[in-house]
């Protein structure tokens, strides 16, 4: 019967310009040279933990069952927090315990969470400045070959590890209009927001009739486009994305500098309906 060759997936903000992600590749690889390694994302923006949640949310279901996922976006290298392993969907993922799971882990569900203790997979020594080479990258190495997520170290639960404080999208007290906000802006300059589909739809749905309204700043777009074609090129619009969630966007162009916009900045929808 023919093996599988297991996936490993990298998850960082280290940029290409220094040696971390070859390091954390040739540390894998001296353990497993049997990996399949695939790059996620080395772009990142910097410390941004809510965006590497992001991405890893948006991501690891595409990847193959047993597929271990390495998150090394850490603010907080060196200090108190843990460094965690956590099994779900059939999918183990190993990342630093500063909340860059709390979208995998939205649901409130998780097969099995452990803390990555077990020095005896670690690199030695480790530099308290590069867990990933010395403890993450190695831990996922030896996953790779087939140990018990108990061998690393003590179980945890849900509730034993850090979550983000994630912006929800608010109804106004007279329930006229969806308040959201601007969570990330990507490559292409697309304004991501906390707006999912579902809340939308429910909002928009409560009102029967009306034009829809996306407002940001001073700025408005009526209705929610199906594609980017369906406005002239050079124009705004909003879209929802990849991840169900609503951009505002300009086709062939950057929304961010379009509308001078940052992560922060809010974000509302309303239903305008016509006066009698």
């Amino acid at each position: 019967m023919k093996q599988t060759i297991p996936v490993i997936t990298l998850l960082t903000d280290f940029g290409l310009k220094d040696e971390y992600v070859g390091v954390i590749k040739g540390v894998i690889l001296s353990i497993n040279s049997r990996v399949q390694l695939v790059d996620i994302s080395h772009n990142l923006t910097r410390h941004d933990i809510l965006q590497a949640a992001l991405v890893i949310k948006g991501a690891f279901r595409y990847f193959p069952k047993d597929s271990i996922h390495v998150i090394v976006v850490d603010p907080g290298v060196g200090g108190k927090r843990k460094v965690i392993c956590l099994k779900k969907e059939g999918h183990v993922f190993v990342a630093p315990d500063n909340g860059v799971l709390s979208l995998v882990t939205q649901d409130g569900k998780a097969d099995e969470i452990c803390a990555v203790s077990n020095q005896a997979y670690f690199l030695k020594p480790v530099s308290n400045t590069f867990h990933g080479r010395d403890i993450i990258a190695p831990v996922a190495a030896h996953l790779s070959k087939g140990i018990a997520l108990p061998r690393l170290g003590e179980k945890l639960t849900l509730d034993d590890i850090n979550t983000l404080d994630m912006p929800v999208p608010l109804l106004s007290s007279d329930e006229k209009l969806l308040a959201g906000e601007i969570i990330s802006i990507d490559h292409f300059g697309n304004l991501i927001t906390n707006i999912d589909q579902e809340t939308f739809e429910i909002f928009t749905g409560k009102k029967k009739s009306g034009t829809v309204v996306i407002g940001l700043g001073s700025s408005r777009i009526q209705g929610v486009s199906e594609s980017y074609d369906t406005v002239k090129m050079g124009d705004p619009l909003a879209i929802f994305g990849s991840r169900n969630l609503l951009e505002i966007s300009v086709n062939q162009a950057d929304a961010s500098s379009y509308f001078r916009a940052r992560v922060g900045l809010a974000v509302t929808v309303e239903i305008l309906t016509r006066k009698n």
